[in-house]
This record gives C-alpha cells, sequence and structure tokens, in this order.
C-alpha cells in the first residue's frame, strides 16, 4: 500500500467514524483514536459488502457505500462504548 492510500484510509476513517458517532445517541466514552480505528475498519469492511452487493461502483457518490460504512462505523462505536461502560 502506498503513502497515499494510508492517508486516504486514515482521513476516511475520520470522517465514517465521526459519521458513525454521530448516528449513535447520548454521549460515549470512547476517545478519538478509537473512533478513528472504528472510521478505518468499517470504511474497508462497508467496501467489501457494497462491492460483494454490487453497489461499489456507480455513476456518481456511491450513497449506498458509504451508508453501510457510516452504519458499521455506528455499531463499532455503539459497542465500544457498551464495553466501556461495564469496566
Amino acid at each position: 500500500m502506498e503513502i497515499s492510500g494510508i492517508i486516504s484510509a486514515i482521513v476516511i476513517g475520520i470522517i465514517i467514524g465521526t459519521l458513525g458517532r454521530l448516528v449513535v445517541p447520548g454521549r460515549q466514552r470512547i476517545g478519538i483514536l478509537l473512533t478513528i480505528l472504528v472510521g478505518i475498519v468499517a470504511a474497508l469492511i462497508g467496501s467489501a459488502i457494497a462491492a460483494a452487493a454490487g453497489v461499489a461502483n456507480t455513476s456518481g457518490p456511491d450513497w449506498i457505500e458509504w451508508l453501510i460504512q457510516i452504519g458499521l462505523a455506528a455499531l463499532g462505536v455503539a459497542a465500544l462504548d457498551r464495553m466501556r461502560a461495564r469496566r
């Protein structure tokens, strides 16, 4: 992977993680680094799911792919928040 790909993954992870965090109601007890990591993982898994479903490459913005990624990020943020709350 090239440096531009790594930087792109981080930027997309920040955006997807932040949007996923905004979807989850209430205050989350996870830090920004975990939010970014959740966003990166959600972006990668969401892209794979969208590609498998055949909706990854459209003639405009990939809204369905973005919704999948944001949904996965929201699930990840909520799961980490619940794990932190139990400690």
